[in-house]
């Protein structure tokens, strides 16, 4: 990536929750304004940091459309997985009764 924060990468940005993103993108957003500001007043020294902050912005915008439209995959929370593995375990004995209610249905058919 030749132009932009190299913080800010899409492969970062993967890793950001949506929240995260929405505040990476007001501050993008206010960096914009102060740059357009010093440039208005002549007080710009890093014309470049203009262009690379507008695609930075575009960049967070097409990673929250992407997840909206389920190309890209949303970063699961550190919790969830330990949530996910109590919900299997449930799951597990789940599955088990509806066995052997077959299993039982299997015995009064024969």
């Amino acid at each position: 990536m030749a132009i932009g924060s190299k913080e800010l990468a899409p492969t970062e940005l993967d890793t950001f929750e949506d929240t995260q993103l929405v505040d990476e993108l007001k501050k993008a957003k206010e960096e914009l304004f102060n740059l357009r500001f010093q440039s208005a007043t002549g007080q710009l020294e890093s014309h470049g940091r203009l262009r690379a902050v507008k695609r930075d912005i575009a960049r967070i915008y097409t990673v929250l459309r992407e997840r909206e439209l389920g190309i890209r995959a949303t970063p699961v929370a550190v919790e969830a997985p330990a949530k996910e593995t109590k919900a299997k375990k449930t799951k597990k004995t789940d599955d088990a009764a509806p066995a052997a209610a077959e299993v039982s249905e299997e015995t009064k058919e024969a």
